[in-house]
Order: structure tokens, then C-alpha cells, then sequence
């Protein structure tokens, strides 16, 4: 209303007309920022007072009609339009009027970075437009560096907050962060965590703190934080790790999550490969669906290959007329490398090894295997049924020379045989008959469940019944911490420790949520195992025999790596309990090139059939010509695996930590080396500040993955009410679940008994007149309090 717009040109370029809430603004691009696309914030539109648009005196050029005529450009608006609102509304300095504080001051200055033209952005109705999604994924001999780019732009006309939250590998090493709002960057530093904390606290209480948060998914974690960006204003978001691709099924799996949350016009995800053992194979699987089938490419050297994912808008469409993506999952590129040796692949660089050791076409080792599975009542539905179904066909897998038994426990614990037995075809099916017998109720007696497994197994040994090249294994499914015998986490981790007595390996699979994973991941690597986390979900029977296949196959025992003394130190761990068929064993330390022009290795292991020694010889610079001449390797890939196993053994040696006084040693040199090398530990925490370090976020993580609540929160956790506070005393919940077990029943439930299950978000009530036990489930949001009451007559 009251403007009139008119064709015009400033030399050869368009104009671009940009509509406002009462009129149109008309910018004139000069011939530089064609070329960038961007236009100047203070040269190209200037408004008289007289409230008409004129061409800058830096323009050669005058502003003409067709017929080389000066015309108005804004003439005066009969409803009186508020040039104070657009140069808010486009952050555009007017002359004739003041500028803004935000102009004065330099905060919201035009952004420095080569975005391009922004326009034919799809917005959400939250008018955020997603500009470009990069991702650039480098692997340097299993290192891979990451780097998760989103350039983002509020084009609303109020401030609002912008979110950016990217999924990061469980195990990655988060070692840099920066965003750019309008040109106001902000970089990383890593501190101390109490540190950082402190700095933290104290801007805040100025009110110029915000706040960012790394919090704890399954497989991965959230790294999420938000940003309230003024209107017209860009934000530009970065965040790099990496972590070492372990070798699993015969396979290295680059896993990237890739969830941009909305269409962006630009999309890329790069992924280069470069090992220099050669590349056997390079596969990129359907990960993301059938919707990007054939957008992939692959282009494989004999050392080095190139992945490439770049859909265009049109194809990020969930369907033609969507306004939203279909790109949400994981992106995963799976590839394997050359073994010419079987004494491993030694690799020297800038001043440090690193020993890659796979061996293969070996026979495997017979193995002596429990499975101890909890039946508890939080088992009750999908979990069980999924857990019988993998059960049955890792049953299927054993080998003829294999022994095994099967313990299921909830308050008690049952063995279907007494000993170890023989994986005969009729005794495996007698197994699988047993397990579809087993019906989920009571509670969880971990700690009886795995001294009974440990105690089969010692007593085997002691009578002589295990072969001794045989495997010793223990394998434990579990859904919920223990609520019934020895409730004590660090007890219960001391009394199988001295039980297994370094003999055996113990393996952990936790499902669902709700499971105290930190609890089962120090447990095993007590015990010479792992653990693994296993969704909840119709894949968790697909996820649990996978996990078996890693440790079905045992080729090598009591491995052990050996180096010149006097010319390595700071050597990883470098003796092995077992080596399973289908992974890999990596060693890392420093060596000293100026004063050797070969380094040896000698590994020594036992097999099914023979004492092996294994022995390597490198010439410590073969790879300098290589790494020199690859612009897209990391030099220092090297130093960063070594620092990376070097973290992670330091962990598993703290968590293990007898005394007080040693987990205090340890975590000191945990934290120098997160320093060092400029990681995110959890014994450190990230800043992040501006220039002026008058603005400071913290990128912290919960203390307890189950207590940080969700994405978006500060960690923080309610403090939780007594469950029992309002409830009258006859529904009350019990405090030991009863067992509805077929052996060792106990005495019948009153029918106001309510069996609660720990940490789970299920319970089972008993109906009295039916006789029957129903379990249900529910999905209750965090720090909700929900109070189960039965009435006396009905159940």
C-alpha cells in the first residue's frame, strides 16, 4: 500500500525485490556481490529522509527507468510505514535514522562466511529455513574425523530459537565446537569439569550465560543445544569428533547420524577412505531407505575411496508435495581392508606405531558357554518373546565340539542342567523346548544368577571336563538392576570378580532403557568381556544374535604383543584373554624413529592346534611418502589413535580400581591427557565462548544417563517424592515381588498385592477371581509420579 515498484537496472544486474508487512523493499545487487550472492549490509540500499531509496555513492551507476529517467523508489506511505521496523525486520542500517543498539555495537553484523544466495529456502511454520547440511567424514587407517556443519537463517519477524541437535557415536571423542551468529563467532575450549562448571555459574549469574547440553542416548549421544537468534539473522553451527571404527562380522561400519530435521537446500555427506593396507571391499547399504535408492556413489581406488550422498531438495521430499524431509537415520558405509601377514600390519608415523592385528583361516577354539537370562516380570511381553527367539537360533549355531548349559532367574534362579553338557543335536533341541517354557514374573536376583553360572564352570575345570584349548564364556541378559538378594552394584561386581577369577568372560547384554548399562559395561570389562546395549524393540532378537556372532567364533587365547623395550614406551594394552573371528585387536604406543630404521613385533597366542609366534617387520618411514602426499589424510592420525586407546584403557583400569587412592591417580591422568589432546572426557567439559567472553555455554553430561531426563533439559533431575506418600497403606506395593513361577511357588498373593517392577515402566497386578497375572505397560514422561491403586473386591 502507498509503494510503487518499477523495473530498473544498476549496469546489467537485476534488482531483487523482497516483500515486507506493508510494501516492498527493493535491494540493488552490485556486481560484486553477484558474485557472492550476498548483498552488502551498508553499500548497496540506502533511504533518503525523504523516505526514498537511493543508490549508494559508491555505485559508478545511477539508478534509471527504461527511459534513463530518475524515479522514486518508496514514496510516502498514506498508512505511514515505520522504516525504524524494517531496518529491524531486514537488519539494515537506514539512513536519516539512528542506528540500532545491535548495529552499533557489532553484535548482529553481517555473517563473513560464503553462504550463497539464501532465498528458496522451505520453511517450517516456524519460518526457520534450513540453508545447507554438510557432513565431511574423513577415515585415515580406522580414525575417522567428522565434522557436522548446519547454516541455518530465522526469517520470521521476532526472535526465536534455533536448534541445533546431531547424534554422535557412543565412544567418539568430541574435540571441537563452533557456531557464527550474523559474524559473532564462538569457539571452543575444553576445562576441567568443576572448572568449567564454575565458569559457567558465575556468567550466568551475570544473565549472559546460556545453556548446551551433551546428553546420553542408546548407541548414541545427543549433542544438543539452542540458540535465540534475532529475525534475519544466520547461524552457523559446527561440531567435530572422531573416534576409531572397531572391525566387527569381518567389517569396519561407519555409522553417521543424519536427521537435519527439515528440507535443506543444500545437502551433502562426504565420507573419504584411506588405508594404507588397501581396500578389500567398500559397501554402502540402504540405511536411509528405499526413498534414496541410487543417490549413493562409490568411486574405489586401490587405497583410498570416495563416498558421496547428495540429494536435491526435490529428492529430500517425503513425497513431491512434502513439505518435510525424508532424511532422517543413519548414514553407514561399511568397508574392509588387505591382510597379507598374519603377524598384524604395523603402521609408523610422526613419532608413534600403531599395530592392527586380524588373523585369519584358523580353526576355532571349542567353547564352554552359559547363558544366564533374566525372566523377571519387566521381561514380560516383546522383550521375552524376542530374547526366546535369538535364543533358539544361537542354540541352533553351536558347534559339535561346544558345551553349554542355559540359567534363567528372576527372585530365584534355575539351571536347566546342573553341568555343562555336550551341543548334540537332541540336547540343543531339549534346550530350545525349555526356553519357550519360561514365563516372565517376580524380580531380579542378578547376583545369584551369575555366582551359580561362575560356580558350573570352576567346578567343570576342577573335574577336569573342559578342554584345554577350550573358550570359557559367560553370557548374561538383563532388562533391570537387581531387586532382589544382593542389591549392592559394587558388591555384586567384587563377588563375581573374585568368583571368575580371571578364568572366564563374561559378556553382558542389556535391553531396553531402563538397564543400569555403565553397571554391566564395568562388570564385563572387569571380567575380560564386554557389553552391549540391545533396543527394546521388534530388532531385538536381530540385535542379540549379532552380538553372539562377535564372540561365536573364538580363534586365539592368551595373546600377547611384544616390542623393543628400548625403543617403544607408552605402550596400550598389549595382552589379550581371546581373539574372536571377525574382529580386530589394535596396539598403540610411541616409538623412536630418529634412533631406529626398523621396528619388530613378535606375537605369541595359543590356537586349536599349535603355540603360535607371529612376527612383523616395518621400516619406520614406508609410510611418509603415502600420508605426504594425500591431501585429505590426517597426520596426526597416529597420535590420535594412541590417545584414544590410551583414554579408554585408563577408564576401564578406573572403573576397575581397587582403592580410592588409585582411582584418584587414575582419573588425575585421565585428565591431563583429555587436555593434551583436546577431547570431552568424562572427567572434563567444553566452553564455548565469544570473542568478547561476555557470553559462555557449558556442554556438559548428565551424571547419570537415566537421571538426565531428555534432549533439550539441563541434566538436572527433580528430586523425586516418596512413591508411597497419598497411597493408603493396603496399596502399597510390595517390597520383594512374588514369584508366579512354576517351581518353588509362593504362598498366594493377597488380592491387594501390587508387584512393582524396578526402574521398568511396567507392573503386574493378580486378579483374584480369574487367577491370573496381567503385566502392563505404560510410557510415562520423565519425573511423572504415577500411583497404582487396586480396589479389594474387583483386583
Amino acid at each position: 500500500v502507498g509503494v510503487r515498484r518499477e523495473a530498473f537496472t544498476v549496469g546489467d544486474v537485476e534488482p531483487q525485490v523482497i516483500p515486507l508487512v506493508r510494501g516492498w523493499l527493493l535491494v540493488v545487487v552490485d556486481e560484486d556481490d553477484k558474485a557472492d550472492g550476498v548483498p552488502d549490509r551498508h553499500g548497496d540500499v540506502g533511504v533518503g529522509r525523504d523516505g526514498h531509496l537511493e543508490a549508494p555513492a559508491s555505485h559508478n551507476s545511477t539508478p534509471t527507468t527504461g527511459q534513463d529517467k530518475p524515479f522514486p523508489i518508496i514514496q510516502d506511505d498514506p498508512l505511514g510505514c515505520d522504516l525504524q521496523e524494517v531496518e529491524n525486520l531486514m537488519d539494515l542500517e537506514i539512513d536519516g535514522f539512528p542506528s540500532s543498539s545491535k548495529a552499533r555495537n557489532g553484535r548482529y553484523q553481517r555473517s563473513t562466511s560464503d553462504w550463497g544466495y539464501v532465498g528458496d529456502l522451505v520453511e517450517d511454520d516456524d519460518k526457520i529455513g534450513l540453508y545447507s547440511y554438510k557432513v565431511q567424514s574423513t577415515i585415515t587407517s580406522r580414525l575417522a574425523n567428522t565434522m557436522i556443519q548446519a547454516k541455518m537463517v530465522n526469517n520470521a519477524r521476532r526472535p526465536q530459537p534455533i536448534m541445533f541437535d546431531v547424534q554422535v557415536p557412543k565412544g567418539a571423542f568430541i574435540d571441537n565446537f563452533t557456531m557464527d551468529i550474523n559474524g559473532i563467532t564462538f569457539t571452543s575450549h575444553i576445562r576441567e569439569k568443576s572448572e568449567a562448571r564454575k565458569m559457567y555459574a558465575q556468567a550466568k549469574a551475570k544473565g549472559k550465560a546460556a545453556g548446551i547440553v551433551r546428553s546420553n542416548a542408546l548407541d548414541m549421544e545427543n549433542f544438543q543445544t539452542e540458540v535465540n537468534v534475532p529475525p534475519g539473522m544466520r547461524i552457523q553451527f559446527q561440531l567435530h569428533y572422531h573416534e576409531m571404527i572397531r572391525r566387527k562380522l569381518s567389517s569396519y561400519e561407519h555409522v553417521i547420524s543424519v536427521k537435519p530435521g527439515r528440507l535443506a537446500k543444500h545437502m551433502e555427506v562426504d565420507v573419504r577412505i584411506i588405508e594404507p593396507q588397501g581396500l578389500r571391499y567398500v559397501h554402502v547399504p540402504n540405511s536411509l531407505g528405499d526413498h534414496f535408492d541410487g543417490i549413493t556413489t562409490i568411486s574405489k581406488g586401490e587405497k583410498k575411496a570416495h563416498v558421496s550422498f547428495k540429494p536435491t531438495m526435490a529428492q529430500q521430499r517425503k513425497c513431491p508435495k512434502c513439505s518435510s524431509t525424508a532424511v532422517d537415520g543413519n548414514f553407514v558405509v561399511q568397508y574392509d581392508v588387505n591382510r597379507e601377514t598374519t603377524g598384524g600390519e604395523l603402521e609408523i608415523f610422526n613419532g608413534y606405531f600403531i599395530h592392527f592385528f586380524a588373523p585369519e583361516n584358523l580353526d576355532p577354539l571349542p567353547k564352554n558357554i552359559l547363558f544366564v537370562i533374566d525372566v523377571s516380570g519387566s521381561m514380560w511381553g516383546l522383550k521375552m518373546k524376542q530374547t526366546i527367539e535369538a535364543m533358539k537360533a544361537i542354540l541352533s549355531e553351536l558347534r559339535a565340539a561346544d558345551q553349554f548349559s542355559l540359567i534363567d532367574f528372576n527372585h530365584n534362579v534355575r539351571c536347566w542342567r546342573d553341568n555343562l553338557v555336550s551341543a548334540t543335536p537332541s540336547q540343543v533341541e531339549d534346550a530350545k523346548k525349555y526356553i519357550q517354557t519360561i514365563h516372565p514374573n517376580g524380580g531380579t536376583n542378578i547376583n545369584e544368577a551369575l555366582l551359580r553360572a561362575t560356580f558350573i564352570l570352576n567346578e567343570a575345570k576342577s573335574l577336569g571336563m573342559l578342554d584345554p584349548n577350550s573358550v570359557s564364556m559367560i553370557v548374561l541378559v538383563s532388562d533391570g538392576d537387581p531387586t532382589v538378594g544382593e542389591l549392592k552394584l559394587t558388591t555384586i561386581q567384587k563377588n563375581v570378580k573374585q568368583s571368575i577369577k580371571d578364568e572366564f568372560s563374561l559378556f553382558c547384554l542389556g535391553i531396553g532403557f531402563d538397564v543400569d548399562y555403565d553397571f554391566l559395561q564395568r562388570i564385563a570389562t572387569d571380567n575380560r568381556g564386554m557389553a552391549q546395549r540391545i533396543f527394546g524393540n521388534q530388532e531385538t532378537s536381530i540385535q542379540m544374535k549379532n552380538f553372539y556372532n562377535q564372540v561365536s567364533t573364538p580363534l586365539l587365547k592368551k595373546i600377547q604383543f611384544n616390542y623393543p623395550q628400548e625403543s617403544v614406551s607408552d605402550v596400550t594394552q598389549s595382552s589379550f584373554h581371546n581373539y574372536f573371528g571377525g574382529s580386530e585387536i589394535v596396539v598403540a604406543g610411541k616409538v623412536d624413529t630418529e634412533n631406529l630404521q626398523h621396528l619388530e613385533s613378535v606375537v605369541t597366542a595359543t590356537a586349536a592346534n599349535a603355540e603360535l609366534v607371529m612376527e612383523t617387520l616395518r621400516d619406520v618411514e614406508e609410510l611418509d611418502g603415502f600420508m605426504k602426499k594425500d591431501k585429505y589424510a590426517d597426520p596426526e592420525f597416529t597420535r590420535k589413535l594412541w590417545a584414544y586407546l590410551t583414554v579408554n584403557q585408563m577408564m576401564a583400569e578406573r572403573n576397575a580400581a581397587p582403592t580410592a587412592a588409585l582411582k584418584r591417580n587414575i582419573t588425575k591422568s585421565i585428565l591431563q591427557m583429555s587436555l593434551d589432546h583436546h577431547i570431552v572426557t568424562p572427567f572434563t567439559a567444553m566452553l564455548i565462548e565469544n570473542a568478547e567472553k561476555d557470553e559462555i555455554m557449558l556442554a556438559d553430561q548428565p551424571k547419570d544417563p537415566r537421571k538426565g531426563c531428555c534432549p533439550g533439559t539441563l541434566g538436572l533431575t527433580p528430586n523425586a517424592p516418596n512413591n508411597n506418600k497419598g497411597i493408603p497403606a493396603w496399596a502399597n506395593v510390595t517390597a520383594v515381588p512374588v514369584s508366579f513361577m512354576p517351581e518353588q511357588r509362593s504362598p498366594p498373593v493377597s488380592s491387594l498385592s501390587i508387584n512393582r517392577v524396578d526402574n521398568d515402566p511396567h507392573f503386574i497386578i493378580h486378579l483374584p477371581k480369574s487367577q491370573r497375572n496381567i503385566c502392563f505397560n505404560i510410557n510415562p514422561e520423565p519425573g511423572k509420579i504415577l500411583n497404582l491403586v487396586s480396589d479389594p473386591g474387583t483386583g
